[in-house]
């Protein structure tokens, strides 16, 4: 009873701190630079290990599929399976669990320390909103930033499977018959379902992360907590709602 009641008052109290960033949108403006720095570090210090997993997802992808359609004739169908799994599944999933483990594990650490060693206490004495700068900014960021990393991992991912398709012997795909079966089988909505989900997964794990920094209690012992806790809380998300949104978009 006790851990339900623990669950419902940080879901009603992530809730709370969604209405009030929200409640000062219109701020979003004067808060330029900090809207930028972490579109910075949510975005562009995430780029070069989202470039590098997506490439090898999608060699891993084109292997496994020539592996399996090679029997059967019919590998020059590995561009529409390694460009459709990217589209609606792998891409805005492995950009989720990316975001969770590297930015919003820092969100969390970053906004426990403050509220721990009172800072956040410090702005609310100075009468500024913790919300309107350490939560919206963000948010704001995560909506812009998640796509753009989305759409680069899926791209990366489907040049990735086309080196492999063409340059492992027993596939041995030429790159033109790859593009045309991709081009000809993923389809516009493929892609904006994967962006569908990307934005909610992104914005799920900022504001989780947020609501669990800003929500931590006692000394350095409870910010490594309260760090394990939003990236554990976050994965489990991302799975739950993957299923769901994966059930409305088919």
């Amino acid at each position: 009873m006790k851990q339900l009641i623990a669950i419902l008052e940080g879901i009603g109290g992530t809730l709370r701190l969604l209405v009030r960033a929200v409640a000062f949108a219109p701020t979003l403006p004067r808060q330029l630079p900090r809207f930028m720095e972490q579109c910075y570090q949510i975005g562009y210090t995430t780029l070069p290990i989202v470039s590098i997993l997506s490439f090898f997802i999608g060699g891993v992808l084109a292997l496994q599929a020539g592996y399996s359609m090679e029997s059967f004739g019919a590998k020059e169908f590995i561009g529409s399976l390694v460009g459709l799994s990217m589209a609606r599944e792998l891409g805005p999933m492995m950009v989720a669990i990316l975001l969770a483990g590297r930015v919003g594990s820092a969100i969390a650490a970053e906004l426990a320390s403050m509220k721990v060693y009172q800072e956040v206490d410090a702005l609310v004495t100075m009468n500024i909103p913790p919300e309107r700068i350490l939560v919206l900014p963000r948010l704001a960021a995560v909506i812009v930033m998640m796509p753009v990393l989305t759409i680069i991992a899926n791209l990366v991912g489907w040049f990735g499977g086309a080196i492999v398709a063409h340059s492992v012997d027993f596939i041995a795909l030429e790159p033109e018959k790859y593009f045309e079966t991709l081009r000809r089988f993923t389809k516009f909505e493929d892609v904006a379902n994967g962006l569908i989900k990307a934005e909610v997964f992104g914005f799920v794990v900022v504001l989780i992360c947020c609501s669990i920094g800003l929500n931590t209690r006692g000394g350095p012992r409870e910010i490594g907590a309260a760090v394990t806790k939003a990236v554990v809380v976050s994965l489990i998300l991302i799975l739950v709602l993957d299923y769901f949104l994966t059930q409305s978009l088919l």
